[in-house]
Formats: C-alpha cells, sequence, structure tokens
C-alpha cells in the first residue's frame, strides 16, 4: 500500500517504508499527518507483532523537507501547522502498543532522527550518520522531543547534538547510546530479522506490559494500576501456565495472548 510517500509491507513483521527517495525520504506535512494514521491501522491488526520501521533506497530520512518549514497560513507563527503535525506523529510512534525497529541505511537526520528515537529499537549500518540540525536555520526545537532526546542519551550527548548540529558516525551514535546494534549493510537485514522473530517468539502479553510501564515512567505518570491488570491477565489468559509448562517440557512456548 503507498499512501503519501509511505509503503506498508504487512505481516507479522510490518514494514513502514518512508518512501521519497528523490528527496532523501524527507517528511513532508503531508507525511507527518498521515502517519498517525496509518499506525493505528497497523496497531489494530492482530497480524502485526513488531514493526519495522525504514526508508526506500540509500538513506532512512534526511528529515523535515525544508520547503514546507515557513510555509504555514499565520505570518506571526507560519510552522505550527507543521509543528502541530510533526508532534503528533512522534506521539504516535512513541506510544505505538507494539515493539518497533528502525532500521537505518545512510542519512538519519533532524526529522528522520525524530522517527528512529521514537521507536523501542535503532540497528544501524555502517556508514549511516546521525543529527539534529536546528541551530544551523535558527529553528527553536520543541521541548517534547527534546524530552525524547534527553530520556535516550542524556544531557550532555542532547546538548552536543542540539547545539552543534554536527552529525555523528553510526560508530560514535553506538557510543553515545543514540543506536542499539551497528552492523554492515549487507547484514542489516538479517540482523533486523532475527532480532524481530526473537520478539515474536515472546510473551507478547509480556512486552506490551514492559513497553506500558516504560512509557509511563518516563512521563512521571504511575504505571502501577495497568501493571497490575496485566498481571492478573496472565493469569487469567493462561500465559504464565503456559510459559511455565514449555519451560519445565522444554520446548518452545505457544503463548494464547495476542
Amino acid at each position: 500500500m503507498d499512501d503519501l510517500g509511505f509503503q506498508i509491507q504487512s505481516g507479522v513483521v510490518a514494514r513502514l517504508v518512508i518512501d521519497r527517495v528523490e528527496k532523501r525520504n524527507a517528511l513532508t506535512r503531508a507525511m507527518w499527518e498521515a502517519l498517525p494514521g496509518l499506525l493505528a491501522e497497523l496497531a489494530a491488526s492482530d497480524e502485526v507483532k513488531v514493526l519495522v520501521v525504514t526508508g526506500a533506497g540509500p538513506s532512512f530520512s534526511a528529515g523535515a523537507d525544508i520547503s514546507e518549514l515557513i510555509s504555514g497560513t499565520d505570518p506571526a507563527d507560519p510552522m505550527a501547522e507543521l509543528r502541530a503535525s510533526n508532534l503528533r506523529a512522534q506521539t504516535a510512534l512513541r506510544e505505538f502498543p507494539k515493539p518497533t525497529i528502525a532500521m537505518v541505511r545512510g542519512h538519519c537526520i533532524g526529522g528522520g532522527l525524530e522517527i528512529a528515537v521514537n521507536c523501542d529499537f535503532r540497528f544501524a549500518a555502517h556508514g549511516s550518520t546521525y543529527g539534529v540540525t536546528p541551530a544551523r536555520i535558527g529553528v527553536v526545537y520543541p521541548p517534547a522531543s527534546v524530552q525524547v532526546l534527553l530520556d535516550l542519551v542524556g544531557p550532555a550527548t542532547t546538548k552536543y547534538l542540539l547545539f552543534s548540529g554536527e552529525l555523528l558516525t553510526a560508530e560514535r551514535a553506538e557510543l553515545k547510546g543514540l543506536v542499539d546494534r551497528v552492523v554492515g549493510e549487507l547484514d542489516l537485514e538479517s540482523e533486523v530479522d532475527e532480532f524481530a522473530a526473537t520478539l515474536v517468539s515472546r510473551s507478547q502479553l509480556t512486552i506490551r506490559s514492559a513497553k506500558e510501564t516504560v512509557n509511563a515512567l518516563l512521563t512521571k505518570a504511575s504505571p502501577d494500576t495497568a501493571a497490575l491488570s496485566r498481571y492478573q491477565e496472565t493469569i487469567a489468559s493462561g500465559e504464565l501456565a503456559e510459559g511455565i509448562a514449555a519451560f519445565r517440557e522444554r520446548r518452545s512456548p505457544h503463548f494464547p495472548w495476542c
């Protein structure tokens, strides 16, 4: 399916492909606006267990389409509509209930990095580059976007990225905690597929609860009520009983919850 610069490849491990190769997958306002709806459809699918987000061609995404940055209707705030669409898209990706993996080649800059850091994991190819470049053009970065970086890499690296606008190699990004794994270009697909298969094999109830808890703790919300409900659910659904039985019988589990 092709929708305003995205391709969706459905399956147990689904793919959301940023597909605007002629612009190094720069994201338009229409693409930001479309993203929450596409993610909602994938989240509602019982088939989908893991979502891989990647870019078509040699780049993940070079960022927001700069030609649209100040094209809004309000002369006092020409970025208002774009900023609102961008933040809604980031929130939708961050709150996607199933595991998300950014598979990154080439440029992962600005809005592209915003997409990557709002995924649960980032797998990177050697030669990929990472950066946040508002200081190069005078954009004030939204606090919500700063917070995501801060939670991921801490204050020193967040300041380094935002103050300098410099790009990090994949290897430096891994050292800073910005990416989780760096592999050769030819191995990237297989590494992501292998890790996604591992996630599919695990208890989806455990994963869902863990993601809910982490997200709640990051936003300073209490996770206790939701976690207790999930705990009761793992017993009532037979999820825990199947996991224990499989361990004792030395076989792969067939978890009933999905």
